[in-house]
């Protein structure tokens, strides 16, 4: 975050990070000296937002990795040409969820394996 910061100094910030309790400082003395740097969460509990990473990540593997522009123009063109060609064989994704069954708390570690 320090080279993102220095990078663009005059620049307000938006971060996007998972909910990962190291992610959460109470006390952040880094954010209290970066005024610009905003960080915002994802929802708790939202595992439907991984389907959006494994999109970004199809993205960057396909179309952003080694490529080489000298404008947002031309960045522009190259994602807008991945999503036309990606949509040609798009299908929709169907979020199942396993049944998890509610067991007892188990007190020793003895009990786990049982």
């Amino acid at each position: 975050m320090n080279q993102v910061v220095d990078d663009y100094p005059d620049t307000e910030l938006y971060v996007i990070l998972d909910n990962l309790n190291t992610r959460k400082p109470k006390d952040d003395r880094w954010l209290a000296k970066h005024p610009n740097v905003h960080f915002h969460y994802t929802p708790t509990h939202a595992s439907w937002i991984n389907q959006v990473e494994c999109w970004f990540s199809t993205l960057w593997c396909q179309a952003l990795r080694g490529l080489s522009v000298t404008s947002f123009r031309q960045l522009h063109q190259a994602i807008d040409d991945f999503v036309e060609a990606y949509t040609q064989t798009a299908h929709p994704f169907e979020w199942t969820k396993q049944v998890v069954h509610q067991s007892g708390l188990k007190i020793k570690y003895s009990q786990l394996c049982k």
